[in-house]
């Protein structure tokens, strides 16, 4: 590669790269136009827009899985940690793998026997409407910090590789996004997220292996890497401050991962429009599967970039602002010889990115009006309006997250700042459907306390961090990188990094502050858990009725029944002692 050449990332696109990305953008907005004629005639228009008439096939339904849960945070912020701090982050694929299992046997069953079309209304069956509403808050607050996220990050991409604006950019993913989501409903997101996984794969794994070809081979990559002390993946540190070891990343990537997935009304809406547990448990298989795949293809992608760099850090030659622009780049320093692979890139960093916001903007409209807009009504409404209704919502989220998306410049490091601010939601909501399905001595109360402190105590942690890092305060530890490769012309703009690190670092922040990020969900979970049954006990336990198992996970229902058998003995019992007393008083 032509390390002098600093005007990469100003090439424009060519006549195949714009073919190859408006392609992209133009089959999605074809099938949001198809799936809304083909529903034209739904008798049931809110059914048919929320969960396609539960009459979905298992193959759209699992690609849109794993196109909403691997974003354009993924890749491109993957490729950026492998890159800056070594692979360790790479073991979430053994999380994973946990996840999957226990949805399938711990919340999903739930969900399904009670045959609802939003998880928060098990809240309000398990409790009460004010937990329900809390949890569809809490949800709303999730998405709002993370889809502003999701359009940042193919707007970095293409202002990366075209030199347009990052901000018009955004622009234009809402707008497609929002036009195709508003149209068709969930059954034009999970087509469009079809086809968007296609892509996303295609770009990943045509960059991985071009990339690997042109550093010189798997053992070149793997060498360079092991050299400057990338691979790990068994750091058994201890330590809860170690940004990331063996047990952060699957233990504490365990527990996020389970929150993202299992009680997420964005996930939970697609499984139920399975028309049955059998196949909803099949896609989520192929979920996991495909979730591991995409992750360690982005993983890999990172190693190869930097045997790419290895003695010429693009980074701190000022080539680049930010490590999140490691992949753009990298691609438009192989485009001399492979026309159309900008474009390719660009559309699978944009798919993954369209995939998941309308994901989001259709569970949040869903959410919205089930929870918050239709208990309004004093009679019911007609299915135009209510399905015109949601499809207003859909717009507005839309743009309140075009108006968040100029504060996500201020975050450091994708994956950081992504798993950071999911962490203030997870917890709470993961820890009050536990609360709900395994304990059934916790009551309301304790499940609205216990997820307010835990929301407050995570948000104030979250924000903290960020806001010590941002300033300087907090530095983690990087691994080496080298520019003594690069020609003269570059070396010249390199500062004196280490001085400022090294004074940055002499004042140590509040503890919690440090902790690693992967811990959050985890606080969040065990205390919306613990102070729940506190508070459950000091205000009344809840009382068990015949035909309350299936609020229950099933692994706990054969000891309430057990349980609610002897309690129904025993008031048979006693009825019948005072029938026979009142009958001889009678005589």
């Amino acid at each position: 590669m032509d390390r002098a050449d600093d005007t990469a990332t100003h090439r424009s696109f060519d006549p195949i790269d714009c073919a190859v990305f408006a392609g992209m953008l133009g089959i999605s907005t074809i099938i949001g136009i198809y799936q809304a004629y083909k529903s034209r005639k739904a008798t049931d228009a809110v059914g048919e827009y929320l969960l396609g008439g539960q009459k979905m096939s298992i193959f759209p339904i699992s690609m849109s899985l794993i196109a909403s849960y691997i974003s354009g945070i993924a890749i491109l912020g993957l490729p950026a940690e492998m890159y800056v701090y070594g692979t360790q982050y790479w073991c979430v694929i053994i999380a994973d793998s946990f996840v999957s299992v226990t949805m399938a046997v711990v919340y999903l069953p739930v969900f399904y026997g009670l045959g609802i079309t939003s998880s928060y209304e098990y809240l309000n069956l398990r409790f009460n409407n004010a937990v329900r509403l809390m949890g569809s808050v809490i949800f709303l607050i999730k998405m709002l910090l993370y889809i502003p996220l999701v359009i940042y990050v193919p707007a970095l991409a293409f202002n990366q590789v075209t030199g347009m604006n990052l901000h018009a950019t955004a622009l234009l993913v809402c707008a497609v996004c929002i036009f195709y989501t508003t149209l068709g409903g969930l059954k034009a997101v999970v087509w469009t997220d079809a086809i968007q996984t296609i892509v996303m794969f295609g770009g990943v794994m045509v960059v991985a292996i071009l990339g690997t070809m042109r550093v010189g081979g798997i053992e070149q990559v793997w060498e360079r890497n092991r050299d400057t002390g990338r691979i790990e993946f068994f750091d058994m540190n201890p330590d809860p401050t170690a940004r990331h070891t063996f047990w952060t990343v699957v233990v504490g990537g365990y527990l996020n991962w389970l929150a993202s997935c299992s009680v997420n009304q964005a996930m939970v809406q697609r499984c139920l429009s399975m028309p049955n547990l059998k196949k909803a448990n099949a896609t989520i298989a192929i979920m996991a599967i495909g979730i591991i795949t995409i992750v360690s293809l982005s993983c890999y992608t990172g190693l190869v970039i930097f045997a790419a760099f290895y003695d010429c850090d693009p980074v701190t030659t000022k080539r680049l602002r930010k490590p999140d622009q490691l992949l753009p780049y990298f691609v438009m320093e192989m485009t001399g010889s492979i026309p159309g692979l900008p474009g390719l890139f660009v559309a699978g960093v944009f798919s993954a990115a369209l995939s998941t916001m309308s994901t989001g903007l259709n569970s949040m409209s869903g959410v919205i009006y089930g929870d918050m807009i239709k208990p309004w009504f004093r009679t019911p409404v007609s299915e135009v309006t209510a399905s015109r209704t949601i499809k207003g919502i859909v717009v507005a989220i839309g743009a309140v997250c075009v108006g968040l998306v100029f504060l996500v410049e201020k975050l450091t490091g994708l994956i950081q700042a992504c798993k950071s601010l999911s962490g203030i939601t997870a917890g709470p909501l993961l820890g009050m459907f536990t609360l709900g399905m395994f304990f059934p001595f916790a009551n309301s109360a304790g499940a609205l306390v216990g997820g307010l402190v835990s929301l407050n105590l995570v948000a104030w942690i979250s924000f903290g961090t960020q806001a010590a890092i941002s300033t300087g305060n907090i530095n983690y530890t990087v691994k080496p990188i080298s520019i003594d490769g690069c020609p003269d012309s570059l070396k010249s703009r390199v500062n004196n990094l280490t001085l400022a690190a090294e004074t940055a670092a002499i004042e140590q922040p509040f503890f919690l502050y440090r902790m690693s990020y992967l811990w959050y969900t985890w606080l969040g979970f065990l205390t919306a858990i613990l102070l729940g049954l506190l508070v459950s006990w000091i205000t009344g336990a809840n009382v068990l009725k015949s035909g309350d198992e299936k609020l229950y996970t099933p692994m706990i229902r054969g000891f309430l029944r057990s349980k609610l058998s002897a309690t129904n003995r025993q008031d048979s019992i006693q009825l019948a002692k005072v029938e026979a007393a009142t009958a001889s008083n009678d005589s």
